[in-house]
């Protein structure tokens, strides 16, 4: 379904500039303000492996306030101690990369096909990231749990309460 001229207008609040490459609003608070948005694999041509773009300035602020503190770097030391973690990390990109081609346009499948950037959207996990065994970006992380559910989401949820914020724009 298109987004309305109302989606378009607070997105662009969001983003601070004109949306692009988006397909759909992926996940919303219950008044309808956009929280996550589904983002479009080829963006002018160019390959954009975020499946889920994280929109609301609220969470966006306190998710970087989490990395600032250093949080990246203690769930990597979690999961290199920890075997199951990391092998259900691992599923978690493997999840995100079969529901990306699931959800991706028939058009820009051929299209990425054609300019031979299929191989990346195998290999580039959540975030963007190729080393399955580290975190990258809470945001879309997060942008992922919301949506489709994750670890590194879940875990945020349980120790941050991300869920309980007032989301203004």
């Amino acid at each position: 379904m298109p987004l309305s001229e109302q989606q378009q207008q607070l997105i662009e609040r969001q983003l601070g500039r004109p949306p692009r490459g988006i397909v759909a609003v992926a996940h919303q608070t219950a008044s309808g303000l956009p929280v996550v948005l589904q983002m479009r694999s080829l963006v002018d041509e160019q390959p954009f492996p975020t499946l889920y773009w994280l929109s609301s300035k609220d969470l966006y602020r306190e998710i970087s306030r989490i990395e600032t503190a250093g949080w990246v770097k203690a769930m990597e030391a979690e999961l290199a101690r920890d075997a199951d973690l990391r092998a259900r990390y691992r599923r978690d990109h493997e999840a995100y990369v079969a529901r990306r081609w699931a959800l991706m346009d028939a058009g820009d499948r051929a299209r990425i096909e054609a300019l031979g950037f299929a191989r990346l959207f195998d290999e580039y996990g959540i975030g963007g990231i190729r080393q399955w065994d580290k975190v990258r970006c809470l945001h879309m992380h997060y942008a992922h749990y919301l949506c489709d559910g994750n670890l590194i989401g879940e875990r945020m949820e349980a120790e941050f309460g991300l869920s309980q914020l007032a989301l203004t724009i």
